[in-house]
């Protein structure tokens, strides 16, 4: 589904836009009122970005700009001009899957998947910034991104290994 406004502009009305995508630089166009999320979809075909509602309710589109979990519904393709945009693409090296990806697969954290690939980059970033985060930080973290298939108890399961969190089964309650 394609958000309203964003049908494709006469090229006259769009605006050169560079960026780094998952590390590789990237030169298009881009309407001055298309949400980063277009962009990405539309534009450089990021399919793996998803739209969700639309509303930065859900954390469906979750990507990072500059390593900050950001709604790409929510922002203009034209503010990452100059800036390094990471997709749960970007988390795989040369192939191989990230530890966090592979800790998802593993816990069986992606029932449809919908919701993953930005549940992957909020965990992403902020395990960067709190490696040995517990279960309940953890919880807190990943409460802008909605899953309505599997309870979240696999998703902290998975995040939790990551951060090697070793709390006992009586806190691990979801």
């Amino acid at each position: 589904m394609r958000p309203m406004g964003t049908e494709a502009m006469p090229v006259e009305e769009r605006v050169p836009l560079h960026f780094v995508l998952n590390g590789r630089p990237v030169d298009t166009w881009a309407a001055p009122h298309e949400t980063l999320l277009a962009v990405l979809r539309d534009t450089v075909g990021a399919t793996e970005v998803k739209y969700g509602c639309g509303e930065g309710v859900c954390g469906t589109c979750t990507v990072l700009v500059d390593g900050a979990p950001t709604n790409a519904c929510l922002i203009f393709g034209i503010q990452v001009a100059g800036h390094a945009v990471m997709t749960a693409k970007g988390l795989a090296t040369e192939g191989d899957l990230h530890p966090l990806q592979r800790a998802f697969v593993s816990h069986e954290a992606a029932q449809c998947g919908f919701c993953t690939p930005g549940m992957l980059l909020v965990a992403y970033a902020f395990l960067r910034d709190h490696p040995g985060a517990t279960r309940r930080e953890i919880r807190a973290a990943i409460a802008g991104n909605l899953c309505r298939c599997t309870g979240y108890t696999r998703i902290v399961d998975a995040i939790a290994a990551c951060a090697g969190t070793r709390e006992a089964p009586a806190e691990r309650a979801e």
